[in-house]
């Protein structure tokens, strides 16, 4: 594959910066909270989203039918880089994740509703896949949907359960909600539905992660859901979180905050002195870098074969040519690499800086001015979201190598 950018990409990604540029604002770009920043959960960075809306970029991928431009995958993925770059939210859930699983699988009425609300960035979404006794394996949720019919006749679902490591809950309007509609039948049992977040019988409680960031625990009791809001066929949900999973994996984890956190490491060791002796003479503190270096260079490579991919399939879509899967072996490849030498970076800067690195970030005095400290923490959250290391594994293994469940 060619792994440079075409004249016209290159002129997009310009175009990207200098609209950052002149939207430069420290409410909305916010390089500390590592990969947290890409949400949109201030006034700020919503009116931020919004003028990316009109710009057209929020559904740079879209069919023209739904307001988007037909563009190729990797215009998405030149803006999303460019926008982790300096700590600023990101499109993700509600382009993504929701908006494209409602183009391909949603019903009129859901289209004509929440599309136009995504691309003017007027909503925001919280994903409810994991439970406390289902994580990483989607399909073991329980949270229970049951066939109900209210006073006035309208039919619908009786929801009971709850839901864990919800990051948006206490800020957004609509949770995107995975339930349990057939209890006999694991993968063929889930349906996907729409809920409004400020309903009765719905109650977020806070969790505090250990990145100083909060997601939240959602308990629903007695929730009733409408047909209207189920998303696409009942029981066919577990398919559709699987296809948006794969984009979930690589819009959550970008390349350039890795590269930006090495650049930073490598610019510090190079004016850096222990005992009276230069840092960057010490040989194993060289040969590290250079293997982090090398491993970077490869996370770079692995996101933009998943990228190509991608744009083939969204290709043979449009055609309306059959036979091709999303790359979702490419997305965990991609997922699996960048998010575990991301914690491996972090290991090397707080090895190599020393006992300065443990001070908190934004201490002036302290080496890279405390990003170590915050990075570590951090890392380690991003092992686990979409989809933890293990999961990624067996993926691989399964799908990419053809090796037996039980190996």
């Amino acid at each position: 594959m060619d792994f440079e950018f075409s004249d016209t990409q290159k002129a997009f990604a310009a175009e990207v910066e200098a609209f950052l540029d002149a939207h430069d604002d420290p409410d909305v770009f916010d390089l500390t909270r590592e990969n947290m920043a890409q949400l949109v959960d201030t006034p700020e960075r919503r009116a931020f989203m919004k003028e990316m809306g009109h710009k057209g970029w929020l559904g740079i991928t879209w069919p023209a039918e739904y307001g988007g431009s037909e563009g190729e995958g990797v215009y998405e993925y030149l803006l999303n880089e460019a926008l982790a770059a300096r700590g600023g939210p990101q499109i993700g859930k509600g382009v993504g994740i929701v908006g494209k699983t409602i183009i391909a699988h949603g019903s009129e009425r859901l289209k004509a509703e929440f599309l136009p609300m995504i691309l003017e960035n007027d909503v925001e979404f919280a994903v409810g896949y994991s439970e406390p006794d289902a994580g990483s394996d989607a399909a073991s949720m329980r949270l229970r949907a049951e066939r109900c019919t209210t006073d006035d006749g309208t039919e619908g679902w009786l929801l009971n359960g709850q839901k864990i490591w919800t990051t948006s809950a206490h800020f957004a309007e609509w949770y995107w909600l995975g339930t349990r509609t057939d209890p006999g039948n694991k993968h063929m049992g889930i349906t996907l539905m729409l809920v409004p977040l400020d309903q009765p019988g719905i109650t977020i409680d806070a969790i505090w992660t250990m990145g100083d960031e909060r997601t939240n625990s959602v308990f629903l009791d007695d929730v009733f859901v409408p047909d209207d809001y189920v998303v696409g066929e009942v029981d066919h949900g577990f398919r559709y979180i699987s296809q948006a999973l794969d984009l979930e994996r690589f819009t959550m984890f970008t390349f350039s905050p890795i590269k930006q956190r090495l650049d930073l490491l490598t610019e510090w060791v190079q004016d850096a002195e222990r005992d009276g002796e230069a840092v960057r003479d010490d040989p194993r503190v060289r040969a590290r870098l250079a293997n982090l270096h090398t491993e970077a260079e490869v996370a770079r490579v692995l996101g933009l074969k998943f990228v190509a991919e991608a744009v083939k399939v969204e290709q043979a879509v449009r055609d309306g040519r059959e036979g091709f899967q999303p790359p979702t072996v490419a997305a965990s490849e991609y997922k699996l690499y960048a998010t575990e030498l991301s914690k491996r970076l972090a290991d090397a800067s707080m090895d190599i800086a020393g006992p300065g690195s443990q001070l908190r970030v934004h201490t002036a005095d302290a080496p890279m001015a405390g990003r170590s400290e915050s990075t570590y923490r951090f890392t380690v959250i991003d092992t686990i979201g979409g989809g933890a290391s293990e999961i990624q594994k067996n993926i691989i293994a399964r799908r990419g190598l053809g090796l037996p469940k039980n190996f």
